[in-house]
């Protein structure tokens, strides 16, 4: 397995860090766009906050081999 990757508002994604994970600190819709149009390929799970995840739609959470696992933290 690749590397973890989390997406969304500092408050929700920068302890993941401590954890390991690699932090994207995406606070608007363009940068959450950004952020996971910039993953790296070496990346298999991405975990998104609801927010991340309500601005990519139901795309990103749809199973598909050419992309990451891809998990939504709970509200």
């Amino acid at each position: 397995m690749g590397t973890v990757t989390a997406i969304g508002a500092r408050t929700g994604v920068c302890g993941l860090a401590l954890a390991g994970v690699d932090v994207l600190v995406a606070e608007e819709p363009d940068a959450v766009r950004r952020a996971w149009r910039a993953l790296p390929g070496t990346t298999g799970l991405v975990i998104l906050t609801a927010e991340a995840a309500e601005v990519l739609g139901p795309e990103a959470m749809a199973p598909d081999p050419s992309r990451p696992l891809t998990v939504v933290m709970p509200r």
